[in-house]
């Protein structure tokens, strides 16, 4: 493999067109969209469209004239096609934070007699905080995190919660195992997949998935603080609870009823306004995946991280790189993650170098693969830039050692 082979992948890919729905910098290699994916193109106009007109001239009409009441709803169903869901089981609201909150609670309404949340210690740690911050406001209630939470899964367990992709070393859980697992011990299962959708194929639906939550502005695009999406099962829709009750998860919130009455099906979920401005962000990064097939999406990231990986085996050999993430396809997500004792200034360095990734303390640099708009050449590009900066210590240099607010 060379770089010429890397041009001629390129030009067979079946997504290389994608690449002009997004602005990216010149000469920029973007390794970092499993923390923030790039500005759709289309986004600026469609902002504005929402700023100048809809907000500046239609003012509260656009809640009828421009549709802003619906948009949770119909981007939730844009959602369900990246995940294999029913659109009427998916929808915009909050953040994946707040989110999980509502989740984990509806769940233990849905299994009133069990009192534990198992999850792994290795979970992202606000799935961590939101477990353990529930825990503390219902009495009885646990929080039980483990290596092996398949195996912990016992008559207690009310909700196993997991993230599907190791935010670290790209780790895939087996969905379909667990899944299965956790419903043999009578137990519901919550997916977190933040770092999953947008990047491969899922299929919620088929799986029989309860509860799954992700965020928006990682491989969706949705921009910064774009909000997430809840999925629920169809079957669980007319019985799970809603502890955050706000007005938009009212039957018929205009009505301004005193006695909170839940909306049927998936719009219970809701709670306050949502953030319109921010969902037109996120209509923008959904918008990219127009026309393009979830396998598609899969079968090019396998291929993106096997070419890194086998890359910076011949590349980085003798400068002390531990790869983390999975050889095995099945077993990773659309990431490559390594070991170093240098790691937050070598991804300066390479930042500096027009390489984008990111730091993961303790020691680890991480780099996104997203396959929507990254190109074999850019892997090839940016493994041979990582070369030269560990070749010539760059990463050696004291500004690269200090430590900024955001890694």
């Amino acid at each position: 493999m060379n770089r010429a082979d890397c041009l001629e992948r390129d030009r067979d890919d079946p997504l290389r067109a994608v690449r002009d729905r997004f602005r990216i910098p010149e000469n920029l290699i973007y390794l970092d969209g499993n923390s923030l994916g790039p500005m759709p193109a289309a986004a600026p106009e469609l902002l504005a469209r929402a700023v100048e007109g809809e907000w500046g001239e239609g003012l509260i009409g656009s809640w009828n004239k421009a549709g802003w009441i619906d948009l949770p709803a119909r981007l939730g169903a844009k959602v369900a096609r990246l995940i294999g869901a029913a659109p009427d089981q998916v929808i915009v609201a909050d953040s994946t934070s707040v989110d999980l909150f509502k989740l984990l609670a509806g769940a233990l309404s849905l299994r009133p007699r069990r009192r534990t949340i198992l999850t792994e210690g290795r979970n992202f740690p606000t799935d961590l905080y939101i477990a353990e911050g529930l825990a503390r406001l219902v009495p009885g209630v646990v929080v039980r995190t483990v290596e092996d939470p398949l195996a912990a899964l016992d008559a207690d367990t009310a909700i196993l919660t997991l993230t599907h992709v190791d935010y670290r070393s790209g780790r895939r859980h087996d969905m379909a195992a667990a899944t299965e697992a956790a419903h043999r011990a009578g137990a519901l299962v919550l997916w977190d997949l933040s770092h999953s959708t947008g990047a491969m194929d899922l299929e919620l639906d088929r799986l029989d998935v309860d509860l799954a939550v992700g965020c928006g502005y990682k491989f969706l695009n949705g921009g910064p603080g774009a909000p997430a999406y809840v999925y629920v099962a169809r079957r669980h829709h007319a019985a799970i609870a809603q502890p955050i009750a706000g007005w938009m998860g009212h039957a018929r919130p205009f009505d301004f009823d005193p006695q909170y009455r839940p909306a049927p099906g998936i719009a219970r979920q809701l709670s306050g306004t949502p953030p319109i401005l921010s969902m037109r962000g996120l209509e923008a990064g959904l918008a990219t995946f127009d026309g393009v097939d979830p396998a598609a999406l899969r079968a090019k990231s396998e291929a993106l991280v096997a070419l890194f990986l086998a890359l910076t085996e011949r590349r980085l050999a003798g400068h002390g790189f531990e790869p983390v993430t999975p050889r095995d396809p099945n077993a990773r997500g659309s990431q490559a993650s390594f070991r170093h004792r240098e790691a937050y200034a070598v991804m300066q360095a390479l930042i500096a170098r027009k390489v984008v990734g990111d730091f993961r303390p303790p020691d680890i640099v991480r780099f996104g693969l997203p396959p929507l708009y990254l190109r074999f050449v850019d892997v090839w590009d940016a493994v041979e830039r990582w070369g030269e900066v560990m070749a010539g210590r760059e990463w050696d240099r004291p500004e690269f050692k200090i430590k900024q607010p955001v890694t």
